[in-house]
């Protein structure tokens, strides 16, 4: 509308009369509608929709049923489709601008037929592939063995994504509408471009201030405290071991309250020498357990020695296997990773770890990603410098494990294969994130023709990978000799293949072959991948063993390579299973 309220002319500028700043020619180029020619009043504005853009939210919501990694709730799926369709809002508003721009044309109304056949695709699509979207996931949960299923939630989907869609749109349009504000103040006192320039500046500055600095930092003061709040509980049935084998226990460094509740529960837990006996066969070990948590010490350097220093006094030096773990962010060590190992070793065995966060992994991956990195590098170093002035007959074999961030604050103590090899008797590593230096390393760099999802890394001469150790570690015509590295990875795992690449590029183990519960139906779409795999993140553990980032069994014959205990048949092996399997 120019300034005396009445219409524009065809052809002529909305703002005929002023400077055509972006509350002005940008504004009239970003509007699609029925009635784009006639006066609007704020409300219809709020509520008007572009043509374009409707075609991209469609077809982005259609794309969004196509299967990833995990099968989804109808909740998810709501969720995951409002959040793409507004991306593609976004993008088909954005690409009719761009072509308007090089076809130098102004605006126009979409006549009324161009609706109506917006309409009737719109839903035949979405259906279509609404159907589709039940089909792709029923084949997943039958390729994981889940059962649950609720339909109520499926039906609501289209309403969950309608309201994420509209509430993402109207965030956009009010970062927009500071905008045009922005540059129509800065517009009095500097020219059109480096108003609209210095608008957007501003604007992206006080978003980026408002959802890193007060969303997330809410966010994370919020977790903070509450999980900071459980860390001093102890979970039901956990007691004070009266053993002075455990830290907190009897003429321990360690206070048992200064544990953390994964701390308590690590070392209050695990198998006795009569369950390892009977496993055995034979007399069993009790086994030693070593925990310092955040209140046992002020920082990550001092809570290594303190670890050590009980580690010393427990005789975990005196073992004849040890191994360091890195936790996750929140302090959890997996059961499944130590029981296994005490089991194998018939509980000559000591584990040594450190507590470094209160928050679960995802969100230490966002604020704590440091600590991590500390905890990993500061624990192994404290444990090798005991243990390399020991004499070399007379030391335990030293292993290192972690799962998730544990196995990216693992990797962090060592600079390659080589240093692996050299400083270690071997190395478990399980659902290493994406972003693990060593693992991408390796990963990057495998053999010719060795799929992503299973690499072969110099011929597997001391790192491999594999989904399922039990059908098998790759390379098997190759000879494993001296220290072992091994990596689980699951097929199915978003831990492992999430990735901020997957918004523009497809990876490799896309393209590939799918692993065996990933469906052959996957691929990779821009953005849309993205988000799937995001939404994915959080419901990682949420599914059976062995699919996921669900590692339980697979320690077995995980540890059984790395170890090669003697005298361990298959027989031996399945029985663990059942026995790690029951434990969970």
């Amino acid at each position: 509308m120019v300034p005396n309220g009445r219409s524009a002319a065809p052809g002529e500028s909305r703002h005929a009369g002023a400077k055509t700043s972006g509350s002005g020619g940008n504004d009239s180029g970003l509007r699609f509608g029925l009635d784009s020619d006639r006066p609007r009043t704020p409300r219809r504005r709020s509520l008007h929709l572009a043509l374009p853009g409707c075609w991209g939210a469609v077809l982005f919501a259609c794309l969004s049923f196509t299967p990833s990694l995990l099968p989804r709730g109808g909740l998810l799926q709501g969720m995951i489709c409002g959040i793409t369709a507004a991306i593609g809002y976004g993008l088909g508003v954005l690409l009719a601008f761009v072509w308007r721009a090089f076809a130098d044309r102004p605006p126009r109304s979409a006549r009324l037929v161009s609706w109506r056949i917006f309409g009737i695709c719109a839903v035949i699509l979405f259906g279509v592939f609404f159907g589709l979207g039940q089909y792709w996931q029923h084949e997943i949960r039958a390729l994981m063995g889940v059962s649950e299923y609720n339909l109520l939630l499926v039906v609501l989907s289209p309403v969950v994504a309608v309201v994420v869609a509209g509430l993402l749109l109207a965030i956009g349009r009010g970062i927009r509408g500071m905008y045009r504000r922005a540059a129509r103040t800065l517009d009095r006192w500097m020219g059109q471009r480096a108003a609209n320039v210095v608008g957007w500046v501003l604007v992206a500055g006080l978003v980026y201030v408002v959802v890193s600095g007060v969303l997330l930092g809410g966010l994370v003061d919020i977790a903070n405290t509450a999980f900071s709040a459980r860390d001093t509980r102890t979970p039901e049935g956990v007691q004070q071991p009266a053993s002075g084998l455990r830290s907190g226990g009897p003429d321990s460094v360690v206070p048992w309250d200064s544990l953390g509740w994964q701390g308590r529960t690590f070392i209050g837990e695990g198998p006795s020498t009569e369950q390892i006996g009977g496993f055995t066969g034979d007399p069993a070990l009790e086994p030693i357990r070593i925990y310092a948590g955040l209140a046992s010490s002020e920082d990550s350097e001092s809570r290594a020695a303190l670890a050590v220093e009980d580690l010393m006094r427990a005789g975990g030096f005196e073992r004849g296997n040890l191994v360091v773990v890195t936790t996750t962010g929140s302090g959890w060590v997996d059961p499944a990773l130590v029981d296994t190992f005490e089991y194998l070793t018939g509980g000559d065995a000591a584990t040594v770890a450190i507590q470094y966060s209160y928050l679960p992994s995802w969100i230490s991956y966002l604020v704590d990603q440091s600590k991590a990195r500390e905890a990993g590098r500061d624990l192994f170093d404290a444990v090798y410098d005991t243990w390399s002035t020991l004499p070399q007959d007379d030391r335990p074999r030293l292993f290192v494990a972690g799962e998730s961030l544990g196995s990216f604050g693992g990797e962090t103590a060592f600079s390659g294969e080589y240093d692996l090899r050299n400083r270690t008797a071997g190395t478990v590593f399980a659902g290493p994130p994406n972003f693990n230096t060593l693992f991408r390393e390796f990963s990057d760099r495998r053999d010719e023709g060795s799929p992503e999802i299973e690499p072969v890394y110099r011929e597997g001469r001391t790192v491999r990978f594999t989904n399922d150790p039990e059908s098998g570690i790759p390379p098997a015509d190759r000879s494993w000799e001296g220290s072992r590295v091994l990596y689980l990875m699951h097929p199915s795992d978003p831990i492992v293949w999430w990735s901020p690449r997957l918004i523009s590029r497809e990876p490799d183990w896309i393209g590939e072959a799918p692993g065996h519960d990933v469906l052959e139906d996957m691929v990779w779409i821009p953005f849309v991948t993205f988000w799937q795999i995001t939404a994915d993140l959080p419901f990682s553990t949420g599914v059976p063993a062995g699919h996921g980032h669900k590692y339980t069994t697979e320690y077995v014959d995980a540890w059984a390579a790395v170890l090669r205990p003697p005298g361990i048949t298959a027989a031996d092996l399945a029985n663990l299973k059942s026995i790690v399997a029951q434990e969970e």
